[in-house]
């Protein structure tokens, strides 16, 4: 047989077989070919576009964004500039988040601080300020999460 089956793509890759039909799926790779028995054999080709998108996730990349890298490199008239422009987007969003986890972090040290360790659970500050609504906390808490969501 000339090719690799889902399997072999698999281990090489690193990833679990359902990742390589969850990338067929969502247009990631192209669908491999079929033998007369309805078995996948990937090509070369797709087992280096699998382990391009681990890499690209490994720096942080989602898939969507990986899907649209992947077209700036079919784009003939794509030019290095491009990713350039593209992987500096990445480094702004990636310090974001480190600027957001460190505010959680500050506010996660300071319901410590606040907090005796004393007490029934009924009365722990960090719990009474994450149920609190119009709380500090609360606000950040939201705020966190409609940024993990964008």
């Amino acid at each position: 047989m000339d090719g690799f089956t889902i399997g072999q793509v698999a281990k090489q890759a690193n990833v679990n077989i359902e990742t390589l039909r969850y990338y067929e799926r969502r247009g990631l790779i192209p669908r491999p070919r079929r033998t007369v028995a309805n078995y996948r054999v990937y090509s070369s080709d797709n087992l280096r576009r699998v382990k391009f998108i681990k890499q690209a996730q490994g720096l942080g990349f989602s898939l969507q964004e990986i899907k649209k890298l992947l077209a700036l490199r079919a784009t003939p008239r794509a030019r290095c500039a491009d990713v350039r422009t593209y992987a500096a987007y990445k480094i702004e969003d990636i310090d974001e988040k480190i600027r957001s986890l460190a505010r959680m972090r500050k506010t996660l040290e300071k319901l410590i601080a606040e907090c005796s360790g004393e007490g029934p659970v009924t009365q722990c500050p960090i719990l009474e300020s994450l149920d609190s609504e119009s709380s500090s906390v609360g606000q950040k808490v939201k705020s966190y999460r409609k940024e993990k969501s964008l």
